[in-house]
């Protein structure tokens, strides 16, 4: 038989090295496969279906408020990415060209689409003329392509999976309250199904997406105290109306430009939920996005086995019933070996049954969240299971809750004291966190932050813990309360 435990020890520990943990977990785990293309990765099944979940838990939200799916094509002609001046001089460092196609050179280059507000934009302007065609909300799942020097599998990749929202509305105020609701509906998303807390705020205007008048976004704490951009979601006024001639008749009779929002969250949700709930012994999936929600291992000798499936077989049955995704394993490895390997999956139940515990009428449930391991009665074993799933889903989320709070420093004001806090992290090899700030408005200073400690602007949180009287940087007086922190 092979060793119990390696699994284990072929998981990199988070304290010796975070990186080298995250891709020896997503490996182990069968998550995900590199390929020949740099920066480009192919799904496995178990990493497709925590994709297919993240989909699902948006997809029934995005309907319920009115919007529709479509599909736009994925190459853009370059003249489209010159309307909006600011939109193509934020992406063209990350564009992938196609210039030749059946052997003969294009007249106009095509660019593989980074996001999708021009081509958009352009049938938009076909497809709006009356207010009577308003509001137009439609979402797309889809693929894009960002040219990635640096890349980390599902959380920044050459090509990535995504969903992009774009709608357009008659009035500024219509397509505000739109951009505010997509991103409490990310919110809800991350915190409620993917257990990750977060915080909601509005860029600076140094992060803000390129062509937009305003930006918003959902920020998250990875365990090495790190950030993710887990959503975005942008109020782009008039800019792609005016530069693709979106007008619309009004009620007046009057021609009037469209205001437009555009909003997204990617495949590196994926790796956000790993890095913030992932531990030694590999991952840690929260119920409502595991593919696997328990596992049942038969235990005992062989001799006994029969015994043994008389009460699993017909228990697997009740639970696949009630709707739990339930797998049995019943490969002939040790207990040992497959308890190993299904805390590395990160399934978040384990279910034991052996021959003293059918005498027992009971079976054993193990958690993977805590380890806990508790004697359950048969009687009403599937309704316990349910209950359980529910309070690990909310463990999850409130042991992620505690790890940003506890990594989340309020109490440093200046850029000395930030240096200093980054000094003492480093010779004890610690999590930096991220640091509330004030900041005064300039440019230059939250530039500063960045060129001196890697600290970049966040969002300015809609309700920061704390109000910051000073910039960080230059001691005057803070026009906004910032999150400051080192990102994916």
């Amino acid at each position: 038989m092979a060793n119990e435990k390696e699994y284990v020890k072929e998981i990199t520990p988070q304290s010796e090295d975070f990186s080298r943990w995250y891709i020896d977990t997503i490996r182990k785990a069968d998550l995900m496969d590199y390929t020949p293309v740099r920066g480009c990765i192919a799904f496995k099944p178990d990493g497709y279906e925590l994709w297919e979940r993240i989909q699902q838990a948006m997809d029934r939200r995005f309907k319920e408020t009115g919007h529709r799916n479509a599909y736009f094509p994925m190459l853009i002609p370059e003249s489209f990415l010159q309307k909006e001046k600011e939109h193509v001089e934020g992406f063209n460092p990350e564009l992938p060209w196609v210039t030749e196609a059946g052997g003969e050179k294009l007249e106009e280059r095509l660019a593989l689409r980074p996001t999708s507000e021009t081509i958009i934009g352009h049938l938009y302007s076909q497809w709006i003329q009356s207010y009577r065609d308003l509001p137009v909300l439609l979402n797309q799942w889809a693929n894009v392509f960002r040219w990635e020097k640096r890349t980390l599998p599902f959380l920044r990749t050459s090509e990535f999976l995504w969903q992009e929202g774009h709608t357009a509305h008659a009035t500024e105020g219509e397509a505000r309250q739109e951009t505010m609701q997509m991103l409490e509906i990310y919110r809800e998303v991350v915190e409620r199904e993917l257990a990750i807390p977060v915080w909601k705020g509005q860029k600076t205007p140094s992060e803000r997406f390129a062509g937009a008048v305003d930006t918003f976004s959902i920020e998250a704490m990875m365990k090495d105290g790190k950030a993710v951009q887990a959503g975005t979601s942008h109020y782009l006024g008039e800019n792609f109306a005016k530069g693709f001639d979106i007008q619309f008749l009004d009620r007046d009779n009057q021609r009037k430009y469209v205001h437009t929002t555009s909003w997204g969250t990617s495949t590196r949700l994926i790796g956000s939920m790993i890095m913030v709930h992932g531990d030694d012994r590999g991952l840690a999936l929260p119920p409502r996005m595991s593919p696997v929600q328990m596992v049942m291992i038969p235990v005992g000798p062989a001799k006994m086995r029969e015994k043994v499936m008389e009460r699993f077989d017909p228990l697997y049955d009740a639970f696949q019933t009630a709707g739990i995704r339930v797998k049995a394993d019943l490969r002939e490895e040790t207990p040992g070996w497959k308890y190993n390997e299904w805390e590395m999956r990160g399934v978040p139940v384990r279910l034991e049954i052996g021959p003293r515990d059918v005498d027992n009428n009971q079976v054993i449930l193990v958690r993977r969240d805590t380890g806990k391991k508790v004697a359950v009665s048969f009687d009403g074993v599937v309704q316990t299971v349910r209950d359980l799933l529910e309070e690990i889903q909310q463990n999850m989320f409130e042991a992620a809750l505690r790890f940003r709070n506890d990594h989340s420093h309020l109490h440093i004001d200046t850029l000395e004291d930030l240096k200093a806090h980054l000094a003492d992290v480093e010779k004890d090899k610690g999590v930096a966190g991220w640091v509330l700030a004030g900041w005064c408005g300039d440019g230059s200073c939250e530039l500063k932050i960045k060129e001196e400690t890697k600290f970049t602007s966040r969002n300015i949180p809609f309700d920061p813990p704390v109000y910051k009287q000073t910039c960080m940087t230059c001691g005057q007086k803070a026009q906004h309360t910032v999150w400051f922190a080192r990102a994916y």
